[in-house]
């Protein structure tokens, strides 16, 4: 099986667990990056999540603090989500994303299908892409194809990140509204 057979079909395959399948259970560093490995399909050996980068993660808050040393399904639910997006956008942006994601105004569990739902359509769709470019075409010809995909959709999320930013900026601005009580 050639090395692009073998993406297509871990694109086709691979999927974050859903949350009732993530262990029940605490877990502790080396288990957690062990455990990354298998949430998320890595584009090179050296891309792994680390301890330094959970560490930093959770300085900066796009974590919460573990438990004593013992990480759960809450932990493994934002590390997934920012293993993935750490490719393809700022931290500040993970940040504004995970927050209204995962913490919005619905439970955390939801906010990680939802996440899960997105991901499985978008590898999907690049599995059918890359099914359908031509043999012959050179691979400079599909990676370009490829870059230039990523660049739409990056556009195309900065502008919503963007949008999202203005909203919620908006939201804190504005005094609370007034029961009909307090007015009167």
């Amino acid at each position: 099986m050639s090395d692009l057979t073998e993406l297509q079909e871990r694109l086709r395959q691979q999927r974050p667990v859903d949350w009732d399948h993530l262990p029940d259970f605490p877990l502790y560093m080396d288990q957690v990056l062990s455990y990354m490995d298998r949430q998320v399909i890595r584009s090179q050996e050296d891309d792994g999540l680390t301890a330094a980068m959970v560490n930093n993660y959770t300085k900066s808050g796009l974590v919460p603090r573990a438990e004593g040393k013992k990480y759960n399904r809450t932990h493994l639910a934002y590390l997934t989500a920012i293993c993935v997006l750490k490719h393809v956008m700022s931290t500040r942006d993970m940040d504004l994303l995970i927050r209204e994601e995962l913490q919005g105004d619905r439970p955390i569990q939801d906010g990680y299908a939802a996440f899960c739902a997105s991901l499985d359509k978008a590898l999907n769709i690049t599995a059918g892409e890359m099914e359908s470019r031509d043999e012959a075409m050179s691979l400079a010809d599909n990676a370009i194809h490829f870059a230039l995909l990523s660049y739409a959709a990056g556009v195309a999320s900065s502008r919503y990140v963007s949008l999202l930013r203005q909203q919620k900026e908006a939201e804190t601005s504005q005094p609370a509204k007034k029961t009909k009580k307090e007015r009167e």
